[in-house]
């Protein structure tokens, strides 16, 4: 870490902001690396001790339908991994958070989310589940197929509703309301044949003072929600030319490429699976004594971890471009300086590192680091 603060952000990062900054990632490091390591020791035993196949063994007296049992299973592993995980979770947000200025959530509202967020998984991932296991008996090594069919209608339908149905659950979503800076949306729009009808402002402010803009939607059922955290601290210019990036994944067919390529990479994840789903002995690996699929879910999730990893930096690779793309297209189409005065006090505000070394950047980000941005719409 530079702990000097660099000329060349002094003109927009005072110093006790950078120290804060400092200070801030330095305390989400060293508790990362404590989750981590807990999260590693706790598979670590699970898999030592065969827990896994301990828990099939446990259900399978009380529960005869292998669909039920597959539920049953995965239920069971969700619901001890979300209570072990609900002691970090509560540190992050009311004491890392907290202690750094950003938190918002009040104890009723994280306690809400942790219950929705239970009938969501129970709903949507059982039903999901259910489906896969009743293919996987129905059609053996060719359920992939049909799975694959089912995966990608249900991320469509997510891409088109997820504004409608889900995020309401936990937001609110209200119309932006006429004035100054609707009127300079419409003169936007209107500047580049784009009709930008969906607008919609979201309570972020409840959960964090962390601001942000995103697109979401295919079609006519688009909409670009704006958090009202980023009104509050952005002026009108700064909002449109955030919201002209944003315009800008749309007109470069970023949405639609990434539900392509979303389609490809679940495909070949159940290819690959097909070949393992039957294998006995990845159920006794776990420490089940019989051929188990749920099981067997849980040890392919394990062995396709490394090409998930190497699918997620190419991932990341792609959306880096994605975001140097909406980002010229906001300098092309409406103003530089002020996307850049906008990108700098998103920086600012949520206390972003400036200096991320360049092999994280490579694995891990999905948008490019504050410094490259400037640097390439200077050019």
């Amino acid at each position: 870490r530079k702990v000097q603060l660099p000329e060349e952000v002094q003109s927009f990062y005072d110093a006790g902001k950078y120290e804060k900054a400092q200070k801030y990632h330095k305390t989400k490091d060293r508790f990362s690396f404590i989750t981590s390591a807990f999260s590693f020791i706790l598979s670590f035993v699970v898999l030592y001790f065969g827990l896994f196949g301990y828990i099939d063994a446990f259900l399978r007296p009380f529960i005869e339908n292998e669909i039920i049992l597959s539920l049953a299973f995965f239920g069971v592993l969700f619901i001890v991994s979300d209570l072990l995980n609900i002691p970090f979770q509560v540190y992050s947000t009311f004491v890392i958070e907290d202690r750094f200025g950003f938190n918002k959530t009040t104890p009723k509202t994280f306690i809400l989310d942790k219950l929705k967020g239970y009938i969501l998984a129970i709903i949507v991932g059982g039903a999901l589940l259910g489906v896969l296991i009743f293919l996987i008996y129905e059609f053996g090594s060719q359920f992939w197929l049909y799975f694959w069919a089912v995966g990608a209608v249900f991320i469509l339908i997510a891409n088109m509703f997820y504004t409608s149905l889900i995020l309401p659950l936990f937001n609110k979503l209200t119309p932006l309301e006429d004035g100054e800076l609707k009127k300079a949306i419409e003169a936007y729009s209107n500047k580049i044949n784009f009709p930008i009808d969906n607008i919609y402002v979201i309570d972020g402010s409840k959960r964090s003072k962390k601001a942000n803009a995103f697109f979401s939607g295919i079609g006519k059922k688009k909409k670009i929600v704006l958090y009202d955290t980023l009104i509050e601290n952005h002026t009108t210019e700064e909002l449109v030319a955030v919201l002209a990036h944003e315009v800008g994944h749309f007109k470069k067919m970023h949405i639609v490429y990434g539900f392509g390529i979303s389609i490809l990479q679940m495909g070949l994840m159940l290819f690959i699976m097909s070949f393992m789903i039957f294998n006995e002995n990845l159920s006794q690996a776990l420490g089940a004594e019989q051929l188990a699929l749920h099981v067997n879910l849980i040890a392919f999730g394990i062995l396709y971890t490394p090409i998930s990893k190497v699918l997620g930096i190419a991932g990341n690779i792609f959306s880096r471009k994605n975001e140097f793309e909406a980002d010229e297209y906001a300098k092309q189409t409406y103003n530089a300086d002020q996307l850049k005065n906008a990108l700098k006090k998103l920086s600012v505000d949520s206390l972003s590192n400036l200096y991320p070394h360049e092999a994280y950047v490579f694995v891990h980000y999905s948008h490019p680091p504050l410094l490259k941005r400037l640097h390439a719409l200077d050019k």
